[in-house]
């Protein structure tokens, strides 16, 4: 066999190879998602409902940047193909040196692969929540929330504070995130449980405490059709806002509660300036919050949820935090370890992250 053949038997497992890969990722299908929303934008109505428009063109752009890396990359070796068939061994050096660079770029790519849930592409709503462990509890809430707002903003990410409420002696004893950018939900699931930390207590330094926090990771619901709510299972109430805030706080009765009665999910937004954006902020939480609890209990519809029941405590923790008297990170699933817990709470995510997803796609 000649070097030219060698190449083009390469070159032809590759093109085999990359379109497997974007029959996984059903890149066709996207492909058809990007048209239909192409057409709507071209409608001469499209931004007579400018909330609507941002959303789908929002839309648009992620599906965008996930289709034309993969239709860019057929392309490129269904030419390389047909250069390799000319035979011209002049151009072999310049037509390995492409080969080589697919190859690489298909690796990259592959990387997708990883995040082909249904709503892996979706960006993120996080809550944390202190559990047990009193002061030290709300402490150890507040390092986690530090640590995905570092490791968000490592990234680029955008990170919004939707509510906070503060402890009782520092720390937080609840706090929610908008997290925006490619891939989160499916980045961040795995983050998705009770997290324990042991440590000297800052407020004992005789002790050695243990506490929990709880974080919940949902992928945004960015529009209310993706997910509609019967308006006589909702609850909403509306009360002062409290704590820091714009001049507006305290003033009026901006902050808003709504209740999904039959589930007994709760959302309390205060941090928007008006009723009306409490309203919506706690509805696309509230929304999130369903479809994730939907997606952990296999139900079908809202109608068939049952309220969560994972406690805050331990025996239900998914990873550890020990800062003394050894160091260790250590996630119970995928048996991740390091000793580098510094770096993990200052945001360096990424190890467990990888672990949990390569351990996903084993399972």
């Amino acid at each position: 066999m000649s070097k030219m053949d060698d190449l083009h038997t390469q070159a032809l497992d590759l093109q085999a190879e990359i379109e497997a890969a974007a029959e996984r990722l059903d890149v066709d299908a996207l492909v058809h998602q990007k048209l239909k929303l192409d057409q709507q934008i071209a409608h001469p109505n499209f931004w007579h409902d400018a909330a609507q428009a941002q959303s789908t063109v929002k839309q648009q752009s992620k599906l965008d940047r996930k289709v034309a890396p993969w239709l860019d990359i057929q392309k490129d070796v269904d030419d390389l193909v047909g250069l390799l068939e000319l035979e011209d061994d002049t151009m072999r050096a310049d037509l390995a040196s492409q080969l080589d660079d697919l190859f690489r770029r298909l690796a990259r790519l592959k990387n997708d692969l990883k995040f082909a849930g249904p709503f892996d592409d979706h960006d993120v709503i996080m809550n944390i929540y202190a559990g047990a462990g009193g002061n030290d509890a709300q402490d150890s809430a507040q390092m986690l929330l530090r640590m995905y707002v570092r490791w968000a903003e490592s990234h680029k990410y955008s990170v919004k504070t939707v509510d906070e409420s503060a402890g009782d002696e520092g720390g937080i004893k609840s706090a929610t995130l908008e997290i925006t950018g490619d891939n989160l939900y499916g980045k961040l699931k795995g983050e998705h449980g009770v997290h324990r930390l042991v440590r000297l207590s800052p407020f004992n330094a005789e002790s050695r405490e243990t506490s929990f926090a709880k974080v919940d990771v949902m992928p945004k619901v960015e529009r209310p059709e993706d997910l509609a709510l019967d308006e006589k299972d909702l609850r909403i109430d509306v009360y002062r806002a409290g704590g820091h805030g714009g001049q507006s706080v305290n003033t009026t009765d901006s902050a808003v509660r709504v209740t999904h009665v039959p589930t007994g999910i709760s959302v309390a937004i205060q941090n928007e300036r008006s009723q009306l954006q409490n309203k919506e902020v706690a509805l696309t939480v509230l929304r999130s919050k369903l479809l994730a609890l939907q997606l952990e209990q296999h139900k079908e519809k809202i109608s068939e949820l049952k309220g969560p029941q994972q406690s805050n405590e331990f025996g239900s923790q998914i990873r550890n935090y020990v800062m003394h008297p050894y160091k260790q990170v250590k996630d119970l699933r995928t048996r991740f370890e390091t000793s580098d817990v510094e770096g993990v709470l200052n945001g360096g995510l990424d190890p467990p992250i990888n672990a949990y997803l390569e351990h996903s796609i084993g399972r």
